[in-house]
């Protein structure tokens, strides 16, 4: 009955279900992404926000990119976590978008085992390496806010070298066993991902197996969460001892940046989560529109938080097009 449920809206598929009932694999050639399941008559509109939100994406981390190059202020730690946010934001939305655009506007819904594996794999080691990225920050606002005078000893050159090689390798490392486990997962019942991308629990579900050793990396988000919230309690402790009201608005302008990317990066993730968790009588639609929103949200808003609300950043880029308009 769910498999008729997918096929009973829109254009049908052109696959037969006889494709897809096979019980004799344990690693199929390819999957079948559907896509949005449920809303295939509305794929093409679909698309519209979502070639959009790619789009600034693309437009505004390299923006972010070339100001934070060409601009000597701007070479401090905080900006080079920015660029490496920038980075990982640009390879987080390309590992999504242009695959599933293609299934919006040309029906190309296979994707070969060995391509999604990857997929899954580049996703989910840039989601932590983005979490991960937000904890560097959240260290740079700490020493910043509240040990001012020991903030260009402590982070130096080398040291943000350091921090940022561990923040990449941490997110390498700690993905890297998921798309092996994957692989040798046996998959009996079918090669349909419910999904517009091969998500790491879209595709484990999918097996004949025990997959509880497969989830373990909500627990690396988690002590995330955990340090960023231990970093900006004695943040908001600091700036709320400080002795003038404007002296403390200006203290929390310095990180109220970073705390809007932070805010607009765990939300999505957490309520898709708490649905994957707990929303089962959550309509399946709603469940992929949600995957794909605490992905792409990030990347669309990250550059412009730090655009509009970063002094330094606003005033390069407005030099930059004022000297361009003379």
């Amino acid at each position: 009955a769910t498999l008729t449920s997918f096929f009973s809206v829109g254009n049908p598929l052109p696959y037969s279900m006889s494709d897809f009932n096979t019980t004799d694999f344990t690693n199929p050639s390819t999957f079948i992404l559907l896509g949005v399941p449920g809303l295939e008559v509305a794929h093409v509109w679909i698309s519209i926000p979502f070639c959009t939100m790619y789009t600034i994406a693309i437009l505004g981390n390299f923006t972010i990119l070339f100001i934070v190059k060409i601009e000597p202020s701007l070479h401090e730690p905080m900006y080079y976590f920015l660029c490496m946010l920038a980075v990982s934001d640009l390879v987080l939305s390309t590992s999504i978008l242009p695959k599933t655009l293609s299934i919006f506007w040309f029906n190309s819904r296979e994707i070969d085992f060995s391509a999604c594996l990857t997929q899954m794999y580049f996703i989910h080691s840039f989601l932590a390496m983005e979490s991960g990225i937000f904890v560097a920050m959240a260290l740079d606002r700490y020493v910043a806010i509240c040990h001012p005078l020991r903030h260009s000893t402590l982070l130096t050159n080398p040291m943000v070298a350091k921090i940022s090689l561990a923040v990449v390798l941490r997110g390498c490392m700690l993905l890297l066993p998921a798309p092996f486990l994957a692989r040798f997962l046996p998959y009996c019942r079918t090669n349909i991902i419910p999904h517009t991308h091969c998500e790491h629990m879209a595709v484990v579900k999918l097996a004949c197996a025990d997959i509880h050793v497969t989830s373990y990396y909500g627990l690396s988000v988690g002590v995330d969460m955990l340090f960023i919230t231990v970093s900006y309690t004695q943040i908001l402790r600091a700036i709320f001892s400080l002795p003038t009201k404007d002296t403390r608005l200006k203290t929390f302008g310095t990180c109220s940046s970073h705390l809007c990317v932070i805010l607009a990066f765990y939300i999505p993730s957490l309520f898709s989560l708490l649905m994957q968790r707990f929303g089962h009588n959550v309509a399946l639609h709603f469940h992929v529109l949600m995957a794909n929103m605490y992905s792409l949200v990030p990347p669309t808003l990250n550059p412009i938080i730090y655009g509009v609300r970063t002094r330094q950043i606003r005033g390069r880029l407005l030099r930059l097009f004022s000297h361009k308009g003379t």
